[in-house]
């Protein structure tokens, strides 16, 4: 299934419904008075988070959304019906902006959760209303203001509990399909990754956790070259970030100490918080060295890095390794939980 991360869509929130003029006409009742009633509010739109929605790809075909204007009112002092409010189903992890301003207006990220995004109009009121005692026979109603309208940009934040992060042909898909479901593409060349692909990593029958892989970042990213960096937004949420290095890359790419540096130095100009948050470094593709050089090549390249953290030697295509990398994982996930308990 295509992910799709970003949509546009139109709102429009019901029209207030008209109060009316009209008098009370019964026999033997000749002075019967102003009996126009109010109408009704128009019909507000709200965005909803809903599971069973995981995309946004829907809102691509169908970009406009109205609510229920609010009926006319009527004689007899009836009060128009109230215009039906619109519930858009959307992802959760969803953050809403204006379309015109880039002001973000909030965010849902859990199930149930509701966002205000056009509010309905106000009803206008009979001739009733206007009733007094020096104007036994007021002609004069009002009209229901108009509902608000805007347009919507839409982004959805990929809810994960791992990112990978690494330049193009790193290996992060092999290693996606080599511990989940997920079946992103994996060729022999680069930038075969272009959306996010999520994949569940179930550890055993008790305990698993998410993971995302994003298309590769490139040198440049942080002043807009390449994909991977407009998907990096997605990885913020994340609590623990694998960095993924190419021990061997061929002859026309970098070395690996550079092509990790490209990574490092454009997160940390695209966002410092992202760049703060845990970060391992997987060195993979250890299958093509020899076993005698392979651990000294990997020592050299954490030494030249200056790497203070957990350090894991993968081959994802063999999945050699990978075991040992999930569970340590998993184990890393079960400790932030319950430290997050303990501080609540």
């Amino acid at each position: 299934m295509r992910f799709v991360d970003e949509a546009e869509i139109r709102v429009e929130a019901g029209n207030g419904g008209n109060g009316v003029a009209t008098f009370r006409r019964e026999k033997y009742i000749p002075m019967g008075g102003p009996d126009g009633g109010d109408g009704g509010d128009g019909g507000s739109v709200y965005l909803i988070a809903t599971p069973n929605v995981n995309t946004l790809v829907d809102f691509r075909y169908n970009n406009l959304h109205k609510a229920q204007r609010g009926q006319n009112g009527m004689g007899r002092n009836c009060t128009g019906r109230k215009g039906e409010h619109l519930y858009i189903a959307v992802p959760p992890g969803s953050i809403i902006y204006e379309a015109s301003t880039d002001e973000k207006l909030g965010e849902l990220l859990e199930e149930g959760q509701t966002l205000l995004v056009a509010k309905g109009g106000f009803h206008g009121l009979g001739n009733t209303r206007f009733k007094s005692s020096v104007n036994r026979t007021p002609q004069q109603f009002s009209k229901g203001s108009e509902g608000e309208r805007r347009t919507l940009k839409l982004e959805l934040m990929v809810i994960a509990d791992v990112g990978l992060l690494g330049l193009p042909n790193a290996g992060k898909s092999s290693l996606i399909r080599s511990v989940s479901s997920a079946k992103p593409k994996v060729a022999d060349y680069p930038f075969t990754t272009l959306h996010p692909n999520l994949g569940v990593v179930r550890v055993d029958d008790q305990r698993s956790f998410v993971i995302a892989d994003i298309p590769g970042v490139i040198e440049g990213a942080a002043e807009g070259a390449g994909l991977g960096l407009q998907f990096l937004r997605h990885l913020s949420r994340t609590r623990l970030l694998l960095h993924m290095v190419d021990v061997q890359p061929y002859e026309s790419m970098d070395s690996p100490v550079k092509s990790a540096n490209i990574i490092i130095n454009e997160v940390n100009k695209w966002s410092p918080d992202l760049a703060s948050k845990p970060r391992w470094l997987v060195l993979n593709k250890i299958d093509r060295l020899a076993d005698e050089v392979s651990q000294q090549h990997c020592q050299d390249i954490v030494e030249e890095l200056q790497w203070k953290g957990p350090v894991f030697e993968i081959s994802a295509l063999k999945k050699q390794g990978v075991q040992t990398l999930m569970y340590a994982i998993m184990d890393f996930m079960d400790q932030q939980r319950l430290e997050n308990s303990d501080q609540t």
